[in-house]
């Protein structure tokens, strides 16, 4: 064997993590492969695709009370929406933003709900989509996380305690607040502090009364509505009667927002296997006023410069 040998130089390739690529969501700088966000654990994918593209993807986020539905209502929503033709029509870009809807039709398909999102915002699904109408010329572009009810609380009660929370909030153009309705009706007034809580943290943020949040729409729609048929009839009555506090609220420092009605279940049961508490299922699948908060949100952001 010949002691002489040619051995490629790959020292080059260091030269590519010298320049940082910068996170959609917290603008936090990371290595070009980076798969996660070294600070707020956003998928890096949201960054590259938007460089790509020349419409630059505008951020909405649903937010909750833990049990409230999120993963639930986003799951059916982007799968009546993938399936629309006549409507909104919703495209999914990177393979990432399909998990949300897969995981959501699997789960009601073997007859129970999703499983809770995890508190580890490495674990949340996000939603990256173009949303095309039918008499829209360009596509809309829209970044939806499913955050956990668990960290949303946590990062309202100790502020800064979730970076991607905070950093996700101060980007976004417009919020939908699910509400347990089934809970108000009942007496049960965590829902409503929860709404308060959270449009109190969204104005802290920025208060500006013309690019704040004063000025960017809110929809707040209530869950669980097929359990209470009131709430369906008149949105905004049942939140002046069982959510007062929040209805005023929103009154006095929201220019843009509405009351929605919602249902993913025709009917529950509770069933309580081995070991395990009862546990709430699905009897069947009847989506029952998904899309129409969507509808209002997006034509709300349509409108803003």
């Amino acid at each position: 064997m010949s002691p002489k040998a040619v051995l490629p130089m790959d020292s080059y390739r260091l030269a590519q993590y010298t320049v940082t690529a910068p996170c959609y969501v917290c603008g936090g700088g990371n290595n070009f492969d980076a798969e996660l966000c070294r600070h707020c654990f956003a998928p890096m994918a949201l960054a590259h695709q938007a460089s790509s593209q020349k419409i630059r993807p505008k951020m909405i986020a649903v937010l909750g009370a833990s049990g409230a539905g999120k993963t639930v209502y986003l799951g059916m929503l982007t799968d009546m929406l993938s399936r629309e033709a006549s409507r909104l029509q919703l495209l999914a870009r990177g393979a990432f933003s399909i998990s949300l809807q897969q995981n959501t039709v699997a789960a009601l398909a073997r007859g129970r709900f999703p499983d809770k999102t995890p508190c580890e915002p490495d674990s949340w699904h996000w939603v990256h989509c173009q949303l095309r109408a039918p008499r829209q010329r360009k596509p809309l572009e829209l970044i939806m996380p499913d955050m956990a009810g668990e960290a949303l609380l946590e990062e309202l009660d100790h502020p800064n305690s979730y970076p991607v929370v905070r950093a996700f909030l101060a980007k976004c153009s417009g919020v939908m607040i699910l509400i347990d309705g089934s809970q108000l009706v009942k007496g049960v007034k965590q829902q409503d502090f929860f709404a308060m809580k959270m449009l109190t943290y969204l104005c802290d943020l920025d208060d500006h009364p013309k690019t704040g949040w004063p000025a960017k729409p809110v929809c707040l729609t209530f869950t669980k509505a097929d359990e209470c048929e009131a709430c369906f009839e008149n949105p905004a009555a049942y939140a002046r009667r069982f959510a007062h506090g929040l209805w005023q609220h929103c009154q006095e420092r929201f220019r843009y927002h509405e009351f929605f009605a919602a249902g993913v279940a025709g009917n529950c049961a509770y069933r309580q296997p081995t070991g395990r508490g009862r546990l709430r299922v699905p009897l069947r699948v009847e989506p029952r006023g998904i899309v129409e908060p969507f509808e209002w949100l997006v034509e709300q952001l349509k409108r803003q410069k």
